[in-house]
């Protein structure tokens, strides 16, 4: 039986539309019920939980600026309402959505908004499936970018660009979208579209059958392939792209292959494997369950036997079909706690691993060790820190009882977000913002909070639905 997050077993988790009447207004053009300043503050305040009030206006800010600020009426080819991720970036990516999402689905109205945000990606998987060869059919890309985009984006290339996916958490995000609001209709939609992008992956980046997933694009450009995880890790600097091994040499068959298998994806891979199975259950498709569940068996087995090290005290990539070790860890070597990979020895000697110099950063936790070459500070995904892998790490020890060490990253991830404004990364020794201000998927440094991941003095939750009673 796959263990069941934390967040699910919260009574407090589902919120329905009845706990806040007369808030709502109609559907609107970009099929939400839209909010107001005061209908916000009214709606959050009915929602969470804190004496704190700091804590709530960051929650009120957070909300307005991550959340609701980055939703997007529809715009050929996305047909439903979408959502952004900040900055310069106009078009709906895969994996930061999903960060947004989990909040938005807090609030009650937001249902038909967000099943258009997923079906979205299932328009996509059409679309693809119609143009391209069998091997490839199942992809959704990193984006879907309206036609004409001002950043240059032009969403009727999508044939051609970016033809390469994202860390494939789309099945994570639907499962806690579903905890939230309870939709069903959501699952029934997207289940089928789901298990094919599954397939996809494992069919498409784990070449060699072993259960590993790398990174790849069918462009055959090395540096797009790296746009399916953290951009520029230094566990890829050796990437080489080659052509699928079991297959004949030809149009449908070029170097579109990346030949390092990274911890990361592989972890998000295969806690989207276990959602996927957990939502399966629910809708009572059993075959689909045990597909998925066979699939993070194999997958938990590969990556303890190939990835873990012991000098590293976390798992590390490795380039196929060798199985060598690539000896440079990054942040995505803690990822398989939040999948549930690691045994408890391995996730012990992981929370010291992170308490170690190396790791243990006045901002932590950095994207590279200190002891790295490359390692700088403020540096992209080469020693700054980022918000949303935070959270997700913080969880992940969390989930094996390491409380103590997942509130360490979390509350100084809360208190340096409070101290210089919510970004999309900071530097890892001075806390300094860095990158896009505001950017939709630094939400997480609330989904911290309301998750319990953080210490008692950042105590910020979500109403259990039999409280009443006005917020502190």
């Amino acid at each position: 039986m796959i263990p069941r997050r934390t967040f699910l077993a919260q009574a407090g988790a589902t919120v329905c539309a009845a706990m806040l009447p007369g808030l709502l207004r109609g559907q609107s053009g970009v099929g939400h019920a839209e909010l107001g300043p005061a209908e916000l503050d009214a709606q959050l305040r009915s929602l969470l939980v804190t004496a704190n009030p700091q804590l709530y206006a960051f929650a009120i800010h957070v909300y307005a600026t991550c959340v609701l600020g980055k939703i997007r009426a529809p715009a050929a080819p996305l047909r439903q309402a979408w959502i952004v991720p900040g900055g310069g970036y106009y078009a709906q990516w895969l994996w930061d959505t999903m960060f947004v999402a989990d909040l938005l689905s807090l609030l009650p109205g937001q249902t038909e908004l967000l099943r258009g945000v997923f079906r979205n990606y299932w328009d996509f998987q059409r679309r693809w499936d119609a143009a391209k060869p069998d091997e490839m059919h199942g992809m959704i890309a990193n984006f879907i970018a309206p036609d004409g985009a001002p950043d240059g984006r032009d969403g009727k290339q999508w044939r051609k660009f970016p033809a390469y996916s994202q860390a494939p958490l789309l099945a994570w995000g639907m499962e806690r979208v579903f905890a939230r609001n309870g939709d069903l209709q959501l699952l029934r939609e997207g289940l089928a579209p789901l298990e094919q992008f599954h397939e996809w992956y494992w069919r498409e980046r784990d070449i060699y059958g072993v259960g590993l997933v790398g990174v790849g694009a069918y462009s055959g450009d090395a540096q797009q392939a790296r746009y399916e995880t953290y951009d520029k890790e230094v566990d890829l600097d050796g990437l080489r792209m080659v052509p699928h091994p079991g297959r004949p040499h030809g149009p449908n068959n070029g170097p579109w292959y990346g030949d390092i298998a990274i911890p990361a994806n592989t972890a998000y891979l295969l806690l989207s494997e276990q959602a996927l199975a957990r939502m399966a259950t629910t809708r009572g498709d059993r075959a689909m369950a045990d597909r998925r569940t066979a699939r993070y068996a194999k997958g938990v087995a590969a990556v303890r036997e190939h990835m873990w090290d012991e000098n590293a005290g976390c798992f590390l990539a490795v380039r196929v079909p060798t199985l060598e070790k690539i000896r440079r860890p990054t942040v995505g070597g803690f990822m398989p706690l939040l999948a549930q990979i690691a045994s408890d020895e391995q996730a012990r000697a992981m929370a010291a691993t992170l308490a170690s110099p190396a790791w243990a950063t006045p901002l932590p936790i950095p994207t590279v060790a200190r002891t790295d070459p490359q390692f700088h500070s403020g540096e992209f995904w080469r020693g700054d820190v980022w918000p949303a892998p935070n959270y997700q790490i913080a969880g992940g020890l969390a989930a094996y009882g390491l409380h103590d060490a997942a509130s360490r990253i979390a509350d100084s991830t809360v208190q340096n977000a409070l101290n210089v404004g919510v970004s999309e990364r900071y530097d890892s020794l001075s806390g300094a913002p860095l990158g896009v201000s505001g950017l939709g998927m630094s939400a997480t440094v609330v989904t911290m909070m309301l998750d319990g991941l953080t210490s008692a003095r950042f105590d910020l939750r979500v109403r259990p639905r039999t409280e009443s009673g006005p917020r502190s």
